[in-house]
């Protein structure tokens, strides 16, 4: 454990900004699995308005950090592609 005062705040930063960033992910995977939960339905009208929430929350991850902002561009580019790939 930490004796001197910035390390023990460092621990809390560090610790606060882990827990925010496993929100953010959580969040931004179950909007993944609401696309492709309507894609598997064969829910085009279902897909479109999953993936425009999808996208919003993956952009606003990348925004924060949370994810590489390629990363976050490949998520939404593969789940356009699979909104899109319904007949």
């Amino acid at each position: 454990m930490a004796n001197i005062k910035s390390a023990e705040k460092r621990i809390l930063v560090a610790q606060t900004k882990t827990d925010r960033n496993k929100a953010i992910r959580s969040a931004v995977k179950t909007s993944i699995k609401k696309v492709e939960a309507a894609v598997a339905a064969n829910d085009k009208e279902a897909a479109k308005t999953a993936l425009t929430a999808a996208t919003s929350s993956i952009n606003k991850a990348a925004s924060k950090g949370v994810y590489h902002k390629n990363n976050a561009s490949r998520k939404v580019a593969r789940l356009a592609k699979l909104v899109n790939s319904i007949a």
